[in-house]
């Protein structure tokens, strides 16, 4: 695809960029495939679907208690458990603000170990990485921001957004509507939304502006961005993903780059 191309004009020493069929099948890469990236918060979505997982094996519900008083699992994937972004401290009540938070995730990790007496980077591995072959991947640290990856393996994990394999579409389905709907916060980077329409671990574009994908990405576009340079997103109306990993951190070239290169892709694919 001629549109990838357009990473060798990001003012990055090395990116990588790949599409994704809903068939599985890669429609182009371009830019090193086995080079490991750092993620930073595209690191969510791969939790997320660790957590998936442990839902449908019966380790844990969507609707049990975890986090600060009165959330849920639910709550702490959505942003809306009232967590601080980067401190153990509570701002809201549950369900009230969608309140990005890195913390959330970082207790949302420490609930699935707990219930599945597993720690969750052996977790993530078990039930994701391993399954979908994305052994350059690891999810160390914390699983809000600490994730290491190369394009080659991000791709399986688009493929499985696509076309999802390790949990039943419907989970996935839901996974990717809006929770808590008409929630307001602020989207990193882009400012206050309203509303602020976030899945199970993946931002939903909707009708936010400004946005880091396309003028002509279709509202139920999910995924996520990164701080170091990254993102996957997935739109179902044109049955394709795109994943883009670069070694820059996220930054007013991101905010200008970003956009048209999605749309670039979106109109190659149609």
């Amino acid at each position: 695809m001629e549109s990838l191309r357009m990473i060798d004009n990001w003012p990055v020493d090395t990116a990588a960029a790949a599409v994704i069929r809903a068939d599985r099948t890669v429609a182009g890469a371009h830019g090193p495939v086995d080079r490991r990236f750092a993620l930073a918060s595209v690191t969510k979505p791969l939790a997320a679907y660790a957590v998936l997982v442990a839902v449908e094996e019966g380790a844990v519900e969507l609707d049990e208690p975890a986090g600060p008083p009165g959330a849920t699992v639910r709550h702490l994937l959505a942003h809306t458990s009232g967590l601080a972004f980067d401190e153990d401290r509570t701002m809201a009540e549950p369900g009230s603000r969608r309140i990005y938070s890195n913390t959330g995730f970082e207790a949302l990790g420490d609930h699935v170990a707990k219930a599945s007496d597993i720690p969750f980077a052996d977790y993530v591995r078990q039930a994701v990485l391993q399954p979908l072959g994305m052994g350059a991947t690891t999810v160390d640290g914390s699983p809000a921001k600490d994730g290491v990856s190369t394009l080659g393996d991000l791709t399986r994990f688009a493929a499985e957004l696509l076309d999802p394999r390790l949990v039943h579409r419907r989970t996935l389905e839901e996974a990717t509507s809006v929770q808590f709907p008409g929630t307001r916060g602020v989207l990193p980077g882009y400012g206050n939304q309203s509303p602020n329409d976030w899945g199970l671990g993946v931002e939903i574009r909707g009708t936010k502006s400004p946005h880091w994908t396309g003028a002509h990405s279709s509202p139920r576009t999910f995924g996520h961005f990164g701080q170091a340079g990254t993102f996957l997103w997935v739109d179902p109306s044109v049955g394709a993903a795109c994943v883009a990993l670069a070694d820059r951190a996220f930054g007013e070239w991101a905010v200008a780059a970003w956009p048209p290169f999605t749309d670039a892709v979106l109109a190659e694919l149609a």
